[in-house]
C-alpha cells in the first residue's frame, strides 16, 4: 500500500520540476545522483536541518536545474514508497535551491515517512530474530530524524534485549506461508460494446484479458448491455461486478470462479489470506482494541494479538485485509493537515493639492489727512530732527512722511499693500486692499504594510487568526456610598504619620471610583475551517470580522464599526486567492474666493482650491497547502455505470 496523498503530491512535484526544467536547457556535464541510498556506515551523523538554516543565497542557473532534476527523481521514488532515497534527493534539492519552499516542505514530509518505514522494517527484522538488521534500520532512522523519541526508545529496548538474550526468542517468528493467489491478466486496455446474457458476457470479458472464468449457477442469466472504452482488467472486473451483482475468486493465475455476490457465496468461494500487522509503539490495551476493530468493523473472524512481539495476525479474505490495512495506515499517519498561508496587504495613500489665487476679500478705507496728522503727532521728535537737519522744510508734509517711511522708523499697514486715492483737499481718501496670495502646493504620501501568517490545521479543524490590538472600553463604574474614604493600614488606621495627614485628608474627602473595563479586539479576526475534498481541492469555511473605532462615542463609550463576512469557498491546493478586499476612500474639496465670481465655471479654478484625497486598501490573500491528504491511490476515479432494469 502507498500513502494516501502520494499521487496528488507527486503530480504537483512533477509539474513544478518540469516548469523549472523548461526555463533553461540542462547542463552538459553529467552529475552523479546524490539521492542514491548510502551504506549505514557512511551516513552522516549530523542533522540535515542546519544547511536549510543558513542565510539564503540565490542559486545559479545550473543549481536550479540540478535541484529540479533531483526533485523530479525524488517524486518518483516517493511514489514507489522508497522514502529513504527520496528523502536524500529532496534534501540535496533543498540545499541547491534554498529559495524554493516546496523543497523544504518535501524534505520534512519525506523525513517523517522514511523514519516510520524504517521503524516498521526494524520491527519485522526483530520478529525474525535478525538483531543486526534491526539495529541497522533503527540507526538509519535516527540519522534521518535525530529528534524522533520513538526511534530512541526502540534502540534502548534493543540494547536491553541484547544484554538479556533470554528475553528474545527467535523461534517466536511467524511461520512462512504461501502468498495469496495473484491473477496475471493481459496488460493493456479493451473496449466493449455488446448486449448479451450475464454468463456469456462474463466469460467474454474475462477471456479478453486472458482469464478463463467458470460461472456458478447462482449468477443470473438475464440480458445486460455493456458500453465502455479503454478499460484495463481491474476496471472491467469492477464494472462487471456492479453490473451483474457478482464477484470473482481466483483459482490460479489464469482461472477464476464467478458467483453471485452474497454472504453465503463469499464464504464458500473467497480464499482467506493470513497477514501479520506490526503494531509498533502500542501497548497491550491498544493492540487488543485494534483486534476488536478488525473483528467487528472489517469482519475478520480470526485474529491473534501477540503483545510481546507487538504483532496482530489476521485471517480473512484479501479485500477485508486491504480495507483494514488502509484504515490502519491512515490512523498511523495521523489526521490530514492543511497549511493556510494568510497574507495581509495594506495600502494607504494621502494626497493634498492646494492651487489657485487667494483674492483680497477685505478693503480698508481711510482719510489721508487724518492718517498723516496721526503719524506726524506720534513721531514729533523725529519730525523736528528732519526739519533741523535741513532734509525737509516745515510745511513739506509729503517729504517728511516719505523720509519717515523710508528710514524704517515708522511703519503702517496701510502702506504695505498699496493704496488707491480718490477725492481732494481735506476729503482726500484712500483704499488699501488685503494681500493677494498665489498657491501651488502638493503633499502626497504612500505607505504599504505586509503581514504574513501561517495556520497549520488538521482536516475539519477550526483555527483563529487575530491581527490588531485589544482596546480597553469602560462599560461601567462602581463607587462606594460611604463617607469614610479609604482604609489603608498606616494611613487611615492606627499608625498614621504626620507627613501623610494631607494625603489622608484629600482621600477622605473623595469617593473612590472603580471602573469596569472590557477589552475588545480591534483589527482583523479570521476564523477558518479547511476540509480536503476528494478532488484535491480544499473547501474552507470562513468567518471574517473587521472591527475599528467609529470616531464617536455615546455616554463616554466609543462606538465600534464592524464589517463581517461568512461563507464557504473551494480553492485548488497551492493556489492563492483574494478572499476579501476593503477600500476606504475620502475626498474633500474646498474653494475660497469671492462670492459669485468663484461659482462661475472656468473662473473657479483661478481662485484658491484645496483637494484632500485619502484612501486605504486592505487585501487578504489565502493560499492552502495540503501537507497530508486523506485521499490518494486508495480511491479510484468515479465511472458512471448504467444497470439494466431487468437485471434487478
Amino acid at each position: 500500500m502507498r500513502p494516501a496523498f502520494v499521487s496528488q503530491m507527486a503530480a504537483c512535484l512533477l509539474l513544478a520540476a518540469a516548469g523549472v526544467l523548461a526555463q533553461e536547457p540542462p547542463a552538459a556535464t553529467p552529475q552523479s545522483q546524490p539521492g542514491a541510498p548510502a551504506p549505514a556506515a557512511q551516513t552522516p551523523t549530523q542533522s540535515p536541518a542546519p544547511p536549510l538554516q543558513k542565510p539564503l543565497k540565490l542559486p545559479t542557473g545550473s543549481e536550479r536545474r540540478r535541484a529540479a532534476k533531483l526533485f523530479l527523481a525524488a517524486a518518483t521514488l516517493y511514489q514507489d514508497e522508497l522514502f529513504e532515497q527520496a528523502f536524500h534527493d529532496y534534501q540535496e534539492a533543498a540545499r541547491l535551491d534554498p529559495t524554493n519552499r516546496d523543497y523544504a516542505m518535501a524534505v520534512e514530509v519525506a523525513r517523517s515517512h522514511a523514519s516510520t518505514a524504517l521503524i516498521q522494517e526494524a520491527a519485522r527484522d526483530r520478529t525474525r530474530g535478525d538483531t543486526a538488521a534491526t539495529r541497522s534500520a533503527l540507526e538509519r532512522a535516527l540519522t534521518i530524524d535525530p529528534g524522533n523519541t520513538n526511534v530512541r526508545e526502540h534502540l534502548d529496548a534493543l540494547a536491553d534485549t541484547t544484554l538479556d538474550p533470554s528475553s528474545f526468542d527467535p523461534s517466536r517468528g511467524m511461520p512462512q506461508l504461501a502468498p495469496p493467489i495473484q491473477l496475471e491478466p493481459t496488460a493493456g486496455t479493451q473496449s466493449f460494446h455488446t448486449r448479451a446474457p450475464q454468463r456469456q458476457l462474463l466469460q467474454r470479458v474475462f477471456k479478453a484479458y486472458g482469464i478463463d472464468a467458470t460461472i456458478d449457477d447462482s449468477v443470473r442469466n438475464s440480458t445486460v448491455r455493456l458500453d465502455v472504452d479503454d478499460v484495463d482488467f481491474a476496471q472491467a472486473a469492477r464494472i462487471l461486478g456492479m453490473l451483474t451483482a457478482s464477484f470473482y475468486s481466483p483459482i490460479d493465475p489464469h482461472h477464476v470462479v464467478v458467483a453471485r455476490d452474497s454472504r453465503d457465496m463469499r464464504q464458500q468461494y473467497m480464499h482467506n489470506a493470513v497477514e501479520t500487522v506490526y503494531l509498533s509503539g502500542m501497548d497491550s490495551t491498544q493492540m487488543t482494541d485494534m483486534g476488536n476493530i478488525a473483528r467487528n468493523v472489517f469482519n475478520v473472524q480470526h485474529t491473534a494479538v501477540n503483545p510481546t512481539a507487538g504483532t496482530l495476525t489476521l485471517q480473512a479474505p484479501e479485500e477485508n485485509l486491504n480495507a483494514f490495512n488502509t484504515t490502519y495506515r491512515e490512523l498511523s499517519e495521523g489526521r490530514p493537515q492543511v497549511i493556510l498561508d494568510v497574507r495581509l496587504v495594506q495600502l494607504a495613500h494621502t494626497s493634498t493639492v492646494n492651487t489657485g489665487a487667494q483674492l483680497p476679500q477685505t478693503f480698508t478705507a481711510f482719510n489721508v489727512y487724518t492718517e498723516e496728522q496721526q503719524i506726524l503727532n506720534q513721531n514729533a521728535s523725529l519730525v523736528q530732527q528732519i526739519i533741523s537737519s535741513g532734509l525737509a522744510s516745515p510745511g513739506d508734509t509729503l517729504t517728511i512722511l516719505g523720509i519717515l517711511l523710508a528710514s524704517g522708523q515708522v511703519s503702517s499697514s496701510l502702506f504695505s499693500n498699496g493704496i488707491a486715492l480718490f477725492g481732494g483737499g481735506l476729503t482726500l481718501s484712500g483704499i488699501s486692499p488685503a494681500p493677494v496670495t498665489f498657491n501651488l502646493n502638493l503633499n502626497s504620501s504612500d505607505s504599504r504594510e505586509l503581514d504574513d501568517y501561517q495556520l497549520r490545521l488538521a482536516d475539519d479543524e477550526e483555527g483563529t487568526l487575530k491581527s490588531g490590538t485589544r482596546y480597553p472600553i469602560q462599560t461601567s463604574s462602581f463607587s462606594s456610598l460611604g463617607t469614610t474614604g479609604l482604609n489603608i493600614p498606616g494611613l487611615s488606621l492606627p499608625g498614621t504619620s504626620g507627613s501623610l495627614s494631607s494625603i489622608l485628608s484629600s482621600l477622605s474627602s473623595t469617593v473612590p471610583n472603580i471602573p469596569q473595563v472590557q477589552y475588545e479586539d480591534l483589527g482583523l479576526v479570521l476564523k477558518a475551517r479547511p476540509r480536503i475534498l476528494r478532488s484535491g481541492r480544499v473547501a474552507i469555511t470562513l468567518d471574517l470580522k473587521i472591527t475599528a473605532l467609529a470616531g464617536s462615542g455615546l455616554n463616554g463609550v466609543p462606538i465600534l464599526a464592524n464589517r463581517s463576512y461568512s461563507g464557504v469557498m473551494t480553492v485548488p491546493a497551492n493556489q492563492a486567492v483574494v478572499i476579501a478586499g476593503e477600500l476606504d476612500k475620502t475626498e474633500t474639496r474646498a474653494i475660497s474666493g469671492l462670492p459669485g465670481l468663484s461659482e462661475i465655471p472656468g473662473l473657479n479654478d483661478v481662485t484658491e482650491k484645496t483637494t484632500d484625497l485619502d484612501y486605504s486598501t486592505l487585501l487578504i490573500i489565502l493560499t492552502p497547502h495540503v501537507v497530508r491528504s486523506p485521499y490518494g491511490l486508495f480511491h479510484g476515479p468515479m465511472m458512471p455505470v448504467e444497470r439494466d432494469s431487468r437485471t434487478r
